[in-house]
């Protein structure tokens, strides 16, 4: 017995609604006005019995049944997307998409892009930024972080598994310590605790060395791996780093590594192509080069 969906209208003004934080940016969207948009997300709440946002607090949040139904669109709308857009523009030939988390791409990919291009002058490489929380747009070559998933054919990990702090030289300097400096106390710890659930941060590091978080460290907040790697670089503070993943950094010495303790986790970057085996010859030959290529800088 199928269950009776909601009208497809109300559910795509209130996403357009929770993706831009209005109800004017959803109507600017949807090409209707804002008195449309109210009208839809209040059809869609009086249909499911339950209120979706929590008209109560400035600034409109949403309730759990919001947040539920939103993670449930943002996955669902974001493989419509993928569909969509892979059967307007076909399966073109000599074109390889590439998503992977903005960290990934921003410390590990982009400097790599000339050695890329140069291993398949016949390939147009495509990269899309895969940001935690976005839509899932899977690419022919998809990248993403966490833990090994036994149900995706042929997936690999990209780097290593040891976890270690770095920083800047120009932080290092004015905090008047080195880099095998072997206490944190009084460092600004850079973080991703909104993320904390699917990666390895301060707390878990400390934890492997025996150690609990200094109290006087200071935490700095993000919510992109990409994000705080710039903000170390502009030495702002610490951050962890994958083995291999900012390797060009480190050889540049833009970066430093402090101390020699490092952590070993299971999480971490893995690839995967699209149709595993079966995936077209240009693809599987994308998907071997970034695979064989972070196993060369994780154990550099």
């Amino acid at each position: 017995m199928s269950v009776r969906l909601p009208a497809f209208s109300g559910l795509t003004a209130f996403y357009a609604a929770v993706r831009h934080g209005t109800l004017t940016g959803a109507a600017r969207e949807l090409n209707v006005s804002q008195p449309a948009i109210s009208r839809r997300i209040a059809a869609l709440e009086e249909d499911l019995g339950c209120p979706l946002f929590d008209r109560s607090r400035k600034p409109v949040q949403l309730t759990q049944q919001g947040r539920d139904l939103a993670h449930v669109l943002r996955g669902s709308f974001g493989q419509i997307e993928t569909v969509v857009e892979r059967i307007r523009k076909g399966r073109d030939q000599g074109v390889v998409t590439v998503t992977a988390p903005s960290g990934f791409v921003g410390s590990w990919l982009i400097p790599k892009l000339a050695e890329l291009e140069a291993a398949f002058p016949e390939v147009t490489i495509r990269i899309i930024s895969q940001e935690y929380g976005d839509p899932e747009r899977p690419g022919d070559v998809s990248v993403r972080f966490g833990l090994p998933d036994a149900g995706v054919a042929g997936e690999a990990r990209v780097l290593g598994n040891g976890v270690f702090p770095v920083a800047s030289p120009l932080y290092l300097q004015r905090r008047g310590v080195a880099p095998d400096v072997a206490s944190f106390d009084g460092m600004t710890l850079l973080t991703m605790e909104s993320a904390r659930r699917h990666w390895h941060d301060w707390p878990s590091w400390f934890q492997s060395q025996g150690l609990e978080v200094p109290r006087d460290v200071r935490l700095l907040d993000f919510n992109s791996y990409a994000m705080v790697v710039n903000a170390a670089l502009a030495a702002q503070g610490v951050c962890l780093c994958w083995s291999g993943l900012l390797g060009d950094f480190l050889e540049s010495g833009a970066m430093l590594r402090l101390g020699q303790a490092q952590a070993h986790s299971a999480r971490g970057y893995y690839v995967a192509a699209r149709d595993g085996l079966a995936a077209r010859a240009e693809v599987r030959a994308v998907f071997e080069w970034i695979t064989e290529r972070g196993a060369e800088e994780a154990v550099a």
